[in-house]
């Protein structure tokens, strides 16, 4: 009786401590607030799209990274809403999906439904022999600065099937702007490596 009275303090215990570990967390690595009445939102309209394994936490930081959380964000350059789409990748994704017809980039759903949908289709169009993080990785630089900018500098390589990495140290070799680089190749870095971490909980990442 004894050794089963101990057994269940010590089981308190651990959860106890394991409670005030998770409330020690830092809050720069956790979800900030502004986040929390839309993560429902984003994990249904991930899903519709992506399937049961969408890679919710890089959605979830790339909205982060994009407006903060904030619907009615409005860059200097004009782009617009939580997905931070400008206005003539606006009209043209309206014509991908009959959800996004009517263009209403300052509406979260509609935010939202863009985002994941052009992720989906940037995604789609990266090489397939490339490992899901690398996929993705291209398909959040085509997504920050063009994916005819990423084809480009491919090409440029001269290689048949450049690596990620290959492609990566051609930025700027093409089309694109060297000044241009150093945007566009932190922007995925960010995104998977310094922010998602703090959407863990949120569900899949990459």
């Amino acid at each position: 009786m004894r050794r089963a009275a101990q057994d269940f303090a010590l089981a308190v215990l651990v959860v106890a401590l394991c409670a005030l570990a998770a409330c020690a967390l830092p809050a720069h690595a956790q979800a900030p607030p502004a986040a929390q009445p839309y993560r429902a939102l984003l994990l249904r309209t991930a899903h519709a799209v992506w399937g049961l394994n969408a890679p919710v936490a890089v959605f979830a930081a790339q909205v982060h990274q994009e407006s903060a959380w904030r619907p009615g964000a409005l860059s200097h350059v004009g782009a617009q809403g939580l997905a931070q789409f400008m206005p003539a990748t606006t009209q043209w994704i309206a014509g991908l999906h009959p959800d996004l017809a009517v263009q209403q980039p300052y509406n979260p759903a509609w935010a939202l439904r863009a985002l994941v949908t052009y992720d989906l289709w940037l995604y789609q169009r990266t090489p397939a022999r490339y490992p899901p993080h690398d996929r993705m990785w291209v398909a959040l630089r085509g997504y920050n600065g063009g994916l005819g900018h990423w084809q480009a500098e491919a090409a440029s390589t001269g290689l048949a099937q450049p690596t990620r990495a290959q492609v990566d140290g051609a930025c700027g070799r093409a089309k694109r702007s060297p000044v241009h680089c150093r945007e566009n190749l932190g922007y995925p870095h960010r995104i998977l490596v310094v922010v998602q971490p703090r959407y863990a909980q949120w569900g899949p990442g990459l």
